[in-house]
């Protein structure tokens, strides 16, 4: 037999509406008609009363907390809605909530889990991929110089150095990869001092200048010379940021192409602007070129060379310095990378070239 709020509301109805009957009929004054007409009265108000209470604070709440088990019960925590943010004063409802509440943590448990294992598997499938290109080239020069041609002396230094070649692509892949374990772990400490960032963006341009001839890259770099560039941060990481990005600015242009370094300093920041005229990227790509082995097709790709890991390490060292690394990009036009650092103050430099001076 089913229980409803209908049939205990008419049940407790009839009782009350027996009780109200039976104390009027023992007042000596009362008539058949008032204790019919009261009895009757009490009997509707009494069903009303019940079945509206049991209907909207316990047995609706009940189906709904069924629902709800259903849901988690078969997997369904997708179909859960949110909280809803209106209070009862039904602890049936209450409890419905922190049911919900917990439903909803768990599906947003489960989902950080599966975004991790999907994180997991392109990973380990990227991963595997960087690290068997080099290994197979390797052994194929190996196993062709073990075959016989190693008594070829001309095919021997050739095979060699090619062999070489790709291990220290696996050397630098290695390198890059301890690098930004040890940055995401918290092992590598960031070195914080002064230093002038327009010397470091020189070294940097000085160091792949040749890199750039061979193509007939022009590097131009603009900053204003009586202006402070003092910035307070790890002089070796900004280096490596600086050294990644005019890098992938000179690799990525076009023969004959420009690269325009812009070092320009505001009143708390310096803000750093490598802008080229190649092909440009996607914006599609655009919010994934700073992860792993991310590379855009065509315009990015392996016969350039690289780990794929440079963007990604240039992103967590600004993080570390609590500054991010911006990118504008237009196909066909180019693209521009931009980042800032905090300048140092005018007493910080004060003190800083008085210090330098000998005593």
């Amino acid at each position: 037999m089913l229980v409803s709020s209908r049939g205990i509301s008419l049940i407790l109805a009839l009782a009350i509406s027996a009780l109200v009957g039976a104390f009027l009929s023992l007042m000596d004054d009362s008539t058949a008609v008032l204790i019919f007409v009261a009895s009757g009265l009490a009997f509707s108000a009494s069903y009303l009363l019940i079945n509206i209470t049991l209907e909207f604070l316990v047995f609706r709440e009940i189906a709904n907390i069924y629902s709800l088990l259903e849901k988690i019960q078969k997997k369904e925590l997708s179909q859960i809605p949110e909280k809803s943010g209106k209070s009862s004063i039904s602890p049936l409802r209450r409890i419905n909530a922190v049911i919900n509440s917990y439903a909803l943590a768990r599906q947003k448990e489960i989902d950080a889990l599966q975004k991790n294992a999907e994180f997991r598997r392109e990973f380990i499938a990227d991963i595997s991929h960087e690290l068997k290109t080099p290994i197979f080239a390797t052994q194929g020069y190996i196993h062709t110089l073990l075959d016989g041609a190693i008594d070829d002396k001309q095919v021997r230094m050739k095979f060699l150095k090619r062999a070489a070649k790709s291990l220290d692509s696996l050397d630098n892949l290695v390198q890059d990869l301890l690098t930004l374990n040890q940055m995401e772990s918290g092992v590598i400490k960031f070195v914080f001092k002064d230093f002038d960032l327009k010397e470091v963006i020189e070294e940097v341009i000085e160091e792949l200048e040749h890199k750039a001839s061979k193509r007939h890259v022009h590097i131009d770099f603009k900053y204003e010379p009586d202006k402070n560039y003092l910035t307070h941060a790890d002089r070796q990481k900004i280096y490596r940021v600086c050294q990644n990005l005019i890098f992938n600015a000179v690799k990525y242009n076009h023969d004959e192409g420009e690269v325009k370094i812009s070092l320009k300093a505001h009143k708390n920041h310096i803000q750093v602007d490598i802008k080229d005229d190649g092909q440009g990227i996607p914006p599609e790509d655009l919010k994934r070129i700073f992860e792993r082995f991310y590379r855009v097709e065509k315009s990015r790709n392996k016969k350039e060379g690289g780990t794929g890991l440079g963007l990604a390490i240039v992103k967590h060292i600004l993080e570390g310095h609590k500054s991010k690394i911006s990118v504008s990009s237009t196909v066909g036009k180019g693209s521009i990378f931009s980042f800032s650092l905090p300048l140092a103050k005018e007493k910080e430099l004060d003190q800083t070239t008085k210090a330098e001076q000998p005593a």
